[in-house]
């Protein structure tokens, strides 16, 4: 059977991910008839209702699914589709309460006018009272005008509603309301889209390497996982004045869902290297604020064990331990190496990675033999952009090690700049030279 999806015309390049993934959630076979990112309407082709209901109950980026009862460019072949489709089912709602809608997207229709459309599928016979709320059949009519101000739509569906989404949940994880947050706290809607793209749910294991305030693992548990996390900083972790990440858990009622926090390097993990989550979700720092750093000494060399008090210094209340500068490209390939070492077979990790918007700044996308690239999304800003690249771990006799890229060598250079193109792109305004290669500094 054919429906439609009606898409929120946000974050466009995250919502065929996000449906895909929904639908290995729901275990339902999914077949895309008609997709544009240009349009909040998506035609696919499920098995049946329950299918339909399974797909669109945890999604973020839509509104709800519709039977497609009908299609055509114009309301004559609206109404010619909605006949041929449908008109033996007609009798079966004849009695049922119901109520008629009109969506125009990019569109305006008067009261009066939205009256007319309605009345005009009146030989459909439908003899129940009209029930504004809570009817027991809901009915649409979709209209896509191509251009704002167009005087008259290019596209024309009309769909009976099957369900809505989870799109409400937005207004619950709002970070205006959240107790905990920092400057560099995701958005409640992409963490729930991260989520849902990595396939969080119960019974699984969810873990972010850059915790921050816990807005992924908060979104991981709101679909059933269990979520820990760690950052390098442990003031994040700590949090203040009994506000941390515990008090936000406790805030949505998901306590039970959290494992733990703790303060941890990536590099230097304190976790055993085994294949122990389903799912690691994660926006690492992109060096712009601060130069990225990992624990270590400049020279890579030891030091020589200090004593205060006769007690080692690095074991004493306050210490802080010695960091060096960080190349950025190496540590996307410390984070797909952990997720390799870490992830179940068919686990996913989904990582948020900025690049400039031209040619010559854009970063390449990471690779890795053990995992496969699932979808790369894109949310743009002015001059920059990042992406929301997720991955599954190949389960070990798909491995191929020959088909991926050697892993590259450690940069060179003591500055954060030296170390990271995109701060340094980001700092010059992402301007280019004449050549179109990238100004250095001096």
């Amino acid at each position: 059977m054919e429906y439609l999806i009606r898409l929120v015309q946000v974050h466009e390049t995250f919502r065929k991910p996000e449906i895909q993934a929904l639908a290995i959630l729901a275990e339902v076979d999914l077949e895309f008839l008609a997709y544009s990112e240009l349009s909040p309407y998506c035609i696919i082709r499920l098995y049946n209702e329950a299918a339909a209901r399974a797909l669109i109950q945890r999604s973020v980026l839509s509104k709800g699914i519709y039977e497609l009862w009908g299609c055509g460019n114009t309301y004559p072949e609206l109404h010619e589709d909605v006949q041929r489709r449908t008109e033996s089912r007609w009798i079966q709602y004849s009695q049922s309460t119901f109520k008629f809608e009109v969506d125009a997207f990019q569109g305006k229709r008067s009261a009066f006018e939205q009256q007319q459309l309605i009345e005009s599928f009146k030989y459909m016979g439908f003899r129940g009272p009209i029930k504004m709320r809570n009817p027991e059949q809901e009915f649409c009519v979709f209209e896509h005008y191509s251009l704002k101000n167009d005087p008259v739509p290019s596209k024309l569906y009309l769909g009976r509603r099957i369900a809505g989404s989870a799109r409400d949940v937005l207004n619950t994880y709002n970070l205006k309301k959240r107790k905990y947050i920092s400057t560099t706290s995701m958005d409640s809607e992409l963490a729930l889209v991260t989520a849902n793209l990595t396939l969080a749910a119960q019974h699984k294991i969810f873990y972010d390497p850059f915790v921050g305030t816990g807005s992924f693992p908060i979104a991981c548990s709101h679909f059933g996982a269990m979520a820990l996390g760690s950052d390098i900083d442990g003031r994040s972790v700590r949090g203040r004045e009994e506000r941390n990440i515990l008090t936000n858990f406790e805030q949505y009622g998901l306590v039970d869902m959290f494992v733990d926090s703790f303060i941890s390097d990536l590099t230097h993990t304190p976790l055993r290297k085994t294949m122990l989550f389903d799912g690691i979700v994660c926006d690492p720092p992109y060096g712009v604020r601060e130069g990225l750093k990992v624990l270590g000494s400049r020279d890579g060399l030891g030091k020589e064990l200090v004593i205060i008090d006769g007690q080692p210094a690095h074991l004493r209340a306050g210490y802080l331990p010695p960091k060096r500068p960080y190349s950025f490209e190496a540590m996307l390939d410390d984070i797909l190496e952990f997720a390799a070492a870490h992830l179940v077979a068919e686990g996913r990790i989904s990582l948020w990675m900025p690049t400039a918007n031209d040619a010559d700044g854009e970063l390449v996308i990471p690779s890795h033999p053990c995992l496969e690239l699932i979808s790369a999304c894109v949310q743009a800003f002015n001059k920059w952009s990042r992406r929301l690249l997720t991955y599954r771990r190949l389960p070990e006799e798909l491995v191929v090690v020959e088909a991926c890229d050697q892993k590259r060598g450690d940069q060179v250079g003591i500055r954060a700049d030296d170390l990271n193109a995109f701060r340094r792109r980001y700092f010059e305004g992402f301007k280019s030279n004449a050549n179109g290669k990238e100004n250095q500094k001096p």
